[in-house]
């Protein structure tokens, strides 16, 4: 089979999982992944035949996508602000916005301590690690340490760290369990993208997130679904250095909700919004 037809094959495989562009999209990136050719050099190659290992690889992957894998999951590596980095089921797969709250605090920092270079870093529900390395790679001096409950998730987060050469402190704990505070110390940023979707709108999700990404990383009771807000407001008014400030991505339909809590722990919070207009991010400092 030659790479033009391997590629339509692929395409038309995920006809009625994905949309036509989205199929196309996830169908260049197995090619690229499986045959180590860029669009460019596809192209260039179209009607030449793939090895019989390629077509083998080609199938395997096919097969797992048909089940509504995840692209992401079914090659082990997501992209994120110009990282490759190892993904798994244990790990939420980055997304987009989740950049723009990297930006978002790069930029602050940059302006309010820019003479500190040795500021400590928090970030609090870590997965991939994908925060905190980008975060390293923008501010190089910063100490950072990451959090995470799930020791498989901090597992590859070591792993994406070492690949980078990021000297972050990674630690399994369990950031609602208060009693594992005293393991943590003072910061000068706060940084989170916690689970924040609640289980009554599961029902409104794709199923290649609901079927394979990690509940425990997207998911929080119906009845306190700004649970963890409330609890790093609370952290932050004993772990949050003068000056300081706390970023975190919320969940856009609760955004007013999710400011409030900040404001009433005696922060100045302000609501940010994301690339598409919707509320996505709080930047929150002390009073």
């Amino acid at each position: 089979m030659t790479f033009e037809l391997a590629e339509q094959s692929l395409t038309t495989a995920l006809d009625g999982l994905y949309d036509d562009r989205e199929a196309a999209t996830i169908a260049a990136m197995v090619m690229e992944f499986v045959t180590g050719k860029s669009k460019m050099d596809r192209w260039l190659v179209k009607s030449e035949n793939l090895s019989d290992n390629h077509l083998d690889r080609l199938q395997q992957y096919t097969n797992e996508l048909q089940t509504g894998k995840p692209v992401q999951y079914v090659l082990g590596e997501a992209w994120f602000a110009g990282l490759c980095l190892n993904v798994n089921e244990h790990t939420l797969i980055p997304r987009p916005e989740t950049e723009e709250l990297v930006n978002l605090c790069a930029s602050w920092v940059s302006t309010n301590f820019n003479n500190k270079p040795h500021i400590q870093i928090l970030e609090i529900g870590t997965g991939s690690g994908c925060i905190s390395i980008a975060l390293h790679n923008k501010i190089p001096t910063a100490i950072i340490t990451a959090i995470d409950i799930s020791a498989a998730a901090i597992n590859v987060a070591t792993s994406n760290a070492a690949t980078y050469n990021a000297p972050i402190q990674f630690k399994t704990l369990d950031f609602l369990n208060e009693t594992c505070w005293p393991d943590l110390g003072s910061y000068d940023v706060i940084i989170s993208n916690p689970p924040y979707i609640a289980e009554n709108e599961k029902t409104n999700m794709a199923g290649h997130v609901l079927n394979f990404e990690p509940h425990t990383a997207l998911f929080v009771a119906n009845n306190h679904p700004l649970v963890f807000y409330n609890a790093i407001a609370n952290f932050g008014n004993t772990h949050l250095s003068s000056g300081g400030a706390l970023f975190v991505e919320i969940n856009q339909a609760l955004g007013p909700q999710t400011q409030d809590v900040f404001v009433q722990n005696n922060y100045t919070a302000v609501l940010k919004k994301d690339l598409f207009e919707n509320d996505r991010m709080i930047v929150a400092t002390k009073n």
